[in-house]
């Protein structure tokens, strides 16, 4: 199954790699051949034979080779809740770091910890098998970065680091909220119409960005533009979330493996770093507007 998920689009998410089910039902490409004992696997077990073994049936089971570890584990709602809670720990510890260890004006450690960030998240993002440890990695380095810009604004603005704290949980709340009772429903035309939108926010931020190089001020830094995209870049992460909670609840019913619970905290954690720093852009304009 392929997502429009930024995160779970890859190839190779949340599908098995080590005999665990898909997302749907198994397709066969032919018609299955019949055993000759009426399709039991185990008809022929030697253990189950009325006739005692021979020396050479002994001998060739000795012989075999042992049994490798059989991995049963499926991926559950709350290995998603642990690995989010851990991933997200990590983060905070980040942040925690930067906050106490980092002086105000020092851009050049969080742009440093930003851009490897997104280096390590770009690995993650290709990778065929999920690594926790660069899962944390990530969390580690995004949480430095998002420390450092949070205690540069809250010296201008005093409080705004707990203001965007709450408010990317209300709406994480409110969009779990909303995703599990039914009202938010993740269709093929949500998906397309959501990242339609979510290429062109992404764009129009670049541009603005090359205009600010160059001394260029497309106003959407401050004033009623600034809060409409501000409150736009919101609206997408709640987006982005939704479409997280839809391929975690469709790993679940697949039978992913256990592990795939990290790349699913890694989506969440990538959705709530967005919605951080839209929040965080948001309330500034906010205030500074005073």
């Amino acid at each position: 199954m392929r997502s429009s998920n930024p995160v779970f689009s890859r190839q190779g998410a949340f599908t098995r790699d080590t005999g665990y089910a898909g997302f749907g039902p198994s397709q066969s490409t032919g018609p299955q051949p019949q055993s000759p004992s009426g399709g039991n696997p185990y008809a022929n077990n030697p253990y189950d034979q009325q006739q005692p073994l021979t020396d050479e049936q002994l001998q060739q089971m000795y012989q075999a080779p042992p049994a490798g570890p059989l991995e049963t584990g499926r991926m559950t709602m709350d290995d998603v809740v642990a690995r989010t809670a851990m991933t997200l720990l990590t983060l905070v510890a980040g942040g925690a770091v930067a906050w106490f260890a980092i002086p105000v004006g020092s851009y050049g450690i969080a742009m440093g910890a930003a851009l490897a960030a997104f280096v390590v998240a770009m690995v993650i993002n290709f990778r065929r098998s999920i690594s926790p440890a660069l899962v944390l990695t990530y969390a580690g380095l995004e949480g430095v970065f998002l420390g450092a810009i949070s205690k540069a604004l809250n010296t201008y603005f005093s409080g705004i680091a707990i203001q965007a704290v709450l408010g990317t949980a209300a709406v994480f709340a409110g969009m779990l909220l909303a995703y599990r009772s039914g009202r938010i429903r993740v269709t093929a035309r949500y998906q397309r119409i959501g990242m339609a939108v979510a290429l062109g926010f992404v764009l129009l931020m670049v541009v603005n960005m090359v205009a600010a190089m160059f001394g260029a001020d497309m106003g959407l830094r401050s004033g009623p533009l600034g809060i409409l995209v501000g409150v736009l870049g919101i609206g997408l992460g709640a987006f982005f979330l939704s479409l997280d909670f839809h391929e975690i609840e469709q790993g679940i019913r697949g039978g992913a493996p256990e592990r795939e619970a990290w790349r699913a905290a890694f989506g969440l954690t990538l959705s709530l770093v967005w919605i951080y720093l839209e929040m965080l852009r948001l309330i500034a304009i906010l205030r500074g507007d005073d």
